[in-house]
């Protein structure tokens, strides 16, 4: 690994001293990427069948459900780590159907802020809780303590990528 911590296109990663332990976390990297598609696969058909929406409308909705207020469209893009241009054309199909509203931010003519609407709050309720059981659903031969422990070492993954971004 270099310096930053990512590894450098034509530079060794640790793994290359130790190369059974590198073809373990390949094959565990291969088995989590495996795993993420089929669940996202499973949610993406189950939100289009049960709510007729899509994944991306699903996490705009989620990101503005936490954050009652509402939120910038910047800090909206922020969050849901994507590019202005991408929540933009969601948000105003989200506006068209009644779910979200658009507020003028005070002393900044070029800023709105997005907030869900009530309607909007009660239909992502019901969306979330539909999400959490297939979730639940989906992972249910992985035990409290298991999922506990995975949770652990991907927060270690997780906060050693974000030591080395800053």
């Amino acid at each position: 690994m270099s310096e930053g911590g990512s590894v450098r296109p034509g530079k060794a990663g640790d793994g290359a001293r130790e190369p059974a332990a590198s073809k373990a976390r390949l094959r565990l990297w291969l088995k989590l990427l495996k795993a993420t598609k089929h669940v996202e696969a499973e949610l993406r058909e189950n939100l289009r069948v049960t709510f007729d929406t899509t994944l991306p409308r699903f996490d705009v909705m989620a990101a503005l459900y936490r954050a009652e207020s509402g939120l910038k469209m910047s800090e909206l893009s922020s969050v849901l780590r994507v590019s202005n241009g991408n929540v933009t054309g969601i948000v105003d199909r989200l506006v068209d159907d009644g779910i979200l509203v658009r507020i003028p931010v005070d002393n900044d003519r070029r800023a709105t802020t997005v907030r869900l609407t009530k309607a909007g709050r009660e239909q992502f309720a019901l969306m979330a809780a539909r999400h959490e059981a297939w979730v639940d659903s989906l992972l249910d031969g992985v035990d409290v303590s298991e999922a506990q422990d995975m949770l652990d070492q991907l927060e270690r993954i997780a906060s050693k990528s974000n030591t080395k971004e800053a």
